[in-house]
């Protein structure tokens, strides 16, 4: 830990004065990270029993998430009209917020994003840095069968997400990762949902376009890591959280966003309960934010923890086969 500590400073200190926050945001999480949430963290989200009300082309089934439906009404109005590449994120986020508003919800839709961007800037879901880089998904849709708190709509979010992934933005189907549990696709439980993220991480290279979806349950648990300001993570539920728990925040950076290498261009829309700094993202503007003031620093944004934790997953490895050989050493003198 003595290692990791004078690393720590080292990374602080060099190339200028870096305990200025964005540069510390640069060197905590190397990749573009980009996640639209359907609520703030305090709030719950909503299923729709009709989501051809918010007249989506060729719905996948009624039932549906309402963040879910909300985006891709708006992108989908805006691909129509010819305004899909000149949408703004701001006028999204309001525009979600709208559709939101007219079906009776009042949750609050809000960016979170690893850098200061431009909210009156298009929307980027594909990475224009690379006109050859690879596109991804992992699509996660939870309805908890046969469970208490059952939900019915997040198989049908998933699915409409993939139409319009592969329709409109040219991913294939074949670099499509699904988890739902239907008894067909990969079944989302702890350990496949963050194999699935892990396995997305190391498959990624600069240039490349990624899109992480997930509809379900969404909750809070007590923060022991003491990172949280309001004494709360963020997690994420996934279908066999009775027997093996929830995928806090903390976790979701360590498997996900913090190992993303540079060049890397990754949107998540999490549609679920308490979502808003599920991926514990520095920077924040909220469907009812003031323009003029933009996108808003996080206050208290603990970056010295989010360094240790990729510090440690970057040396790890390196510490351990340095121990090896220590111990190796040491075996060999005891047997001498």
């Amino acid at each position: 830990f003595v290692i990791v500590k004078h690393s720590l400073q080292y990374l602080i200190t060099t190339k200028g004065k870096m305990n200025d926050f964005d540069q510390k945001a640069e060197q905590a999480i190397p990749a573009d990270v980009h996640m639209i949430s359907g609520c703030h963290d305090s709030q719950t989200s909503a299923d729709v029993s009709n989501v051809g009300n918010f007249q989506l082309p060729n719905p996948q089934g009624r039932a549906g998430g309402a963040c879910t439906a909300a985006l891709l009404q708006t992108l989908y109005d805006a691909h129509r009209n010819g305004s899909l590449p000149t949408l703004s994120w701001v006028t999204l986020l309001r525009s979600m917020r709208t559709n939101l508003l007219n079906k009776g919800f009042d949750q609050v839709p809000q960016l979170t994003s690893s850098r200061m961007i431009d909210v009156e800037k298009p929307v980027q879901f594909v990475n224009d840095s690379n006109n050859y880089g690879t596109k991804r998904a992992v699509l996660i849709g939870i309805n908890y069968v046969g469970q208490n708190g059952e939900l019915s709509g997040c198989h049908n979010d998933v699915k409409n997400m993939k139409e319009y992934l592969m329709n409109v933005h040219g991913f294939p189907e074949s670099n499509m990762t699904v988890l739902m549990d239907d008894g067909y696709h990969l079944n989302p439980t702890r350990y496949n949902i963050t194999n699935a993220y892990q396995n997305l991480v190391r498959q990624s290279m600069p240039g490349d376009s990624v899109f992480c979806h997930y509809s379900g349950h969404g909750g809070r648990v007590r923060d022991t890591s003491g990172d949280e300001d309001d004494g709360f993570d963020e997690t994420l539920i996934p279908v066999d959280f009775q027997s093996s728990g929830q995928i806090i925040d903390d976790d979701l950076f360590k498997n996900l966003v913090q190992p993303l290498p540079k060049g890397v261009l990754m949107t998540c829309l999490m549609d679920c309960c308490h979502s808003g700094t599920v991926l514990d993202l520095p920077y924040r503007f909220t469907a009812d934010g003031d323009v003029s003031a933009g996108m808003q620093r996080i206050d208290g944004f603990d970056f010295d923890e989010l360094l240790m934790i990729g510090l440690i997953c970057c040396c790890l490895p390196d510490l351990l086969y340095c121990f090896g050989d220590l111990f190796g050493c040491l075996y060999g003198l005891l047997d001498f």
